[in-house]
């Protein structure tokens, strides 16, 4: 074990055969049991993923769900910012990553020493981050957000106190525009969000004129004017799913319409198109998890988060301050 182990750590899974004739589904819910492991799923997972996942949601739901397991270990099926949470809220525990490669253009796009001296330049500024955001950022922050409860958590900030928001630009002008605050905002952005194309949505809108357009708030602002609903990753699924409508275009990740299709079988939700030649939108960081790697790494324990312990801390404490409005709010229980 520790020879291939040793091997995996030098060269990742490339290497490593799995017999073609292992039912990985059955193979991971035997590892689950024997390792008293739990695997917290995104949505923008591969639809393998999500089904064998023991608990599949967004930013918020999953950070939930990683604060009260009494797993020994937690696999996290996403980007490496999500499994940073876990690791965060759960220091004891062992945090593992199908590919620690699986990164986030958002997080990247706030480098901490970048963003720690824009920080300085604005010392009246109380900081709220989105969660897609790298533990060295979430430690410079005052408060941690989600899409889900951005809204509650800046209007429990005074009016009168300066915020600056990072690292989404996007979703700090959506929330400007909602809460009637001036945030100062980092010019961060995710490249899934900004690449849908207003133009073929029209012409795809003028093809399904019934199909309402739902939209996440990390889009630009056309693709936001023009659609019917915008929301959370949770909040875009619980809408599809309570709405009368029986067609959507949906702009977000494409992970999505698989929870989308299994909560309304009998509806039609269709990719949002993209600028680029493709047919859909996915997000390369995401899709680097899959069902082989997420078997491999339970197999081997490995690849391992792991964090140095005073930005674990310091990091914690916004994180903390989120939970804390998020409760007050009645956003979780």
């Amino acid at each position: 074990m520790n020879i291939a182990k040793n091997r995996i750590l030098e060269k990742g899974f490339l290497d490593i055969e799995i017999d073609p004739r292992l039912d990985l589904f059955a193979e991971i819910e035997r590892l689950k049991k024997e390792k008293n492991a739990v695997i917290l799923a995104h949505y923008y997972q591969e639809p393998d993923i999500q089904d064998v996942a023991d608990f599949i949601g967004d930013s918020l739901g999953l950070a939930k769900q990683a604060q009260d397991t009494d797993a020994d270990i937690i696999v996290f099926a996403g980007v490496h910012f999500m499994a940073e949470t876990a690791k965060i809220l759960n220091p004891a525990k062992k945090v593992l990553l199908p590919d620690l490669k699986a990164g986030c253009s958002l997080a990247d796009s706030a480098p901490a020493p970048l963003f720690k001296a824009f920080k300085e330049k604005h010392p009246d500024h109380l900081v709220i981050s989105y969660i897609n955001c790298t533990a060295e950022i979430k430690a410079l922050s005052d408060i941690i957000c989600t899409s889900g409860n951005a809204e509650k958590i800046i209007e429990s900030v005074p009016k009168d106190q300066p915020i600056l928001f990072a690292p989404d630009k996007n979703l700090g002008a959506y929330l400007n525009k909602k809460s009637g605050r001036n945030m100062l905002l980092w010019n961060g952005a995710c490249m899934v969000h900004e690449i849908f194309s207003l133009e073929k949505m029209t012409k795809l809108k003028i093809r399904h004129p019934q199909a309402k357009i739902l939209a996440h708030p990390e889009c630009e602002e056309a693709i936001l004017a023009i659609a019917d609903y915008i929301g959370s990753t949770t909040q875009l699924l619980k809408y599809s799913s309570s709405d009368s409508a029986t067609q959507y275009i949906v702009a977000t990740e494409t992970g999505i319409l698989h929870q989308m299709q299994q909560n309304s079988p009998n509806k039609t939700f269709i990719p949002a198109p993209p600028t680029n030649s493709c047919a859909c939108n996915d997000c390369p960081h995401m899709k680097l998890n899959t069902l082989e790697k997420l078997y491999l790494c339970m197999q081997y324990e490995t690849p391992e988060l792991t964090m140095n312990e005073e930005l674990r801390i310091a990091a914690k404490r916004s994180m903390d301050r989120m939970m804390e409005i998020s409760k007050a709010a009645g956003l979780i229980g």
